[in-house]
C-alpha cells in the first residue's frame, strides 16, 4: 500500500469493536486482569496503552522498521536512545547540529561519562579519524539543523556497520513521505513528532523506531524504565496530525521551493541553504535517497542590521522558535534554537548573526512572499533613513 494511503487510514481499523475509524483515546493509566497471570496486553499505561501502540505500530510501519516508541518530546526520544550508552562510551555526530542536541549531548550525557566528536559526516576519513575504541554509534541528522548540510546515509551506515557501530538518524525534517534511512541501513530513526508528524504546533511529542529484535528490545526496556513516554490525549493528537502528512509535506516543499527560489536572486540576501536547488553542495545525494525535500531552509542577509527591523516587520510569518507546522515561522537560530552552542563553534560551521532560519508553512505562496519582501523592504528604508 502506498504511504498516501498509509497515513491516511492510521487507527482506522484498529477498533473492531466498534468500527471506530478514529481510534479511541484510552484515558486509563490501569487496565484490569482476567485473572491471576492473564492479561489483556495492557497493564500499566507506562508500558504500553492502547492509543499510544496504534501511534508506534503506525511509526514503525511509515519508517520500515521492526518497533516504534512515542515519546513525551523530541528530546525525551533522544534521551531514551542515549541510555543505551555507557560511561566511557563516545559517539560521532553531525557536525551542524540542532542545539538542543548538542546541549544535551554536551551538559548532560557527558557527566554520565558518554563524550562526542563532532565531524562533517560526509567525509569517512574524518570519520574514521575521529573514532577510538569506545565509539558506539554515529548520530546523523540529514538535512542538518540549520545549515541543510546533506549526508549519504547509505555510505556512512555501511561504513558504521562494518565497523561495529549503531547508525542513528534523525528524521525529523525529511518525515518517512519523504525519507526512510532504515531502508538505507540505518539502525534507529529519531523524530522530534513536535514538528512535521504534527504538524500543527499544537502537541509536544518526540518518535523512536528501531530496526532489529534484539536492538527492539533494548529500547523497549528504556523506554518502560525511563518513563519518557507519550500520554494518550497527544498521541491521538500525533496519529491526526500523521494522517495528512502527505498533503502537507507536498504544499510546504512548494511553497519552500518557490520562497527559496525567490531569495536567491534578492538583493539583500547573500546565501540560500536549502536542497532542492540544483547550487546546493548535497543536493544529488538529497535527490537519490529522498523522494522530497523538507519545507525548511535557511538564508544569510547581506547585512547583520536588517535582521531586528526584519522579525518586527513581519506580518503574516511569525517570529517564533520550532517548525514544521502549517504556519509559516521565521528563527534566528544563533539566539533561539542554537544558542547553547559556543559561539566559536557557531561561527565555524556558519551559524552567524546574519543567518535566518524560515520553516515554510501551507499558506498561499503570494502571500508568504509578499510578506517576507515587504518586511526586507521596511527594514532596508529604516537603514536608509
Amino acid at each position: 500500500m502506498n504511504i498516501e494511503s498509509r497515513l491516511a487510514q492510521i487507527g482506522s481499523q484498529s477498533d473492531p469493536d466498534t468500527g471506530a475509524v478514529s481510534f479511541p483515546i484510552y484515558q486509563a493509566t490501569a487496565f484490569r486482569h482476567p485473572k491471576l497471570g492473564q492479561s489483556t496486553g495492557f497493564d500499566y499505561a507506562r508500558s504500553k496503552s492502547p492509543t499510544r501502540a496504534v501511534l508506534e505500530e503506525a511509526a514503525a510501519n511509515l519508517e520500515s522498521g521492526d518497533a516504534g516508541f512515542a515519546c513525551s518530546t523530541g528530546m525525551a526520544a533522544l534521551q531514551t536512545i542515549f541510555a543505551l550508552f555507557s560511561q566511557g562510551d563516545h559517539l560521532i555526530v553531525s557536525l551542524d547540529l540542532y542545539g538542543g542536541t548538542y546541549r544535551l549531548i554536551e551538559q548532560v550525557m557527558t557527566r554520565f561519562g558518554v563524550t562526542a566528536s563532532y565531524v562533517d559526516t560526509n567525509d569517512l576519513d574524518a570519520m574514521e579519524a575521529s573514532r577510538t575504541t569506545a565509539t558506539k554509534a554515529v548520530l546523523i541528522e540529514t538535512p542538518t539543523n540549520p545549515l541543510m548540510m546533506i549526508t549519504d546515509i547509505a555510505k556512512v551506515a555501511a561504513w558504521a556497520k562494518h565497523k561495529g557501530l549503531l547508525t542513528i538518524v534523525d528524521n525529523t525534517l525529511l518525515t518517512p513521505f519523504f525519507q526512510r534511512p532504515i531502508e538505507l541501513g540505518a539502525d534507529i530513526v529519531v523524530h522530534s513528532a513536535t514538528k512535521y508528524l504534527g504538524g500543527h504546533n499544537d502537541v509536544l511529542a518526540g518518535l523512536i523506531v528501531t530496526k532489529g529484535e534484539e536492538l527492539s528490545a533494548r529500547v523497549a526496556f528504556l523506554h518502560n524504565s525511563i518513563g519518557a513516554v507519550l500520554g494518550p490525549q497527544d498521541s491521538w493528537l500525533l496519529m491526526r496530525g500523521m494522517k495528512t502528512l502527505a498533503l502537507r509535506m507536498e504544499r510546504h516543499q512548494y511553497n519552500a521551493t518557490r520562497v527559496a527560489q525567490w531569495l536567491l536572486t534578492h538583493p539583500h540576501v547573500a546565501e540560500v541553504f536549502y536542497p532542492a536547488l540544483p547550487t546546493h553542495p548535497g543536493h544529488e545525494v538529497q535527490s537519490t535517497q529522498s523522494s522530497g525535500n523538507t519545507g525548511i531552509f535557511s538564508f544569510k542577509l547581506k547585512d547583520a542590521r536588517f535582521v531586528e527591523p526584519i522579525l518586527r516587520h513581519l506580518k503574516l510569518i511569525a517570529f517564533a522558535e520550532s517548525l514544521g507546522g502549517v504556519e509559516s515561522l521565521l528563527t534566528y537560530p544563533s539566539v533561539q534554537t542554537h544558542a547553547d552552542i559556543p559561539l566559536e563553534i557557531r561561527e565555524r560551521i556558519g551559524v552567524d548573526d546574519r543567518l535566518l532560519r524560515f520553516s515554510v508553512g501551507i499558506e498561499h505562496i503570494d502571500d508568504i512572499i509578499e510578506d517576507l519582501g515587504q518586511a526586507i523592504e521596511a527594514a532596508a528604508q529604516e537603514l536608509n533613513s
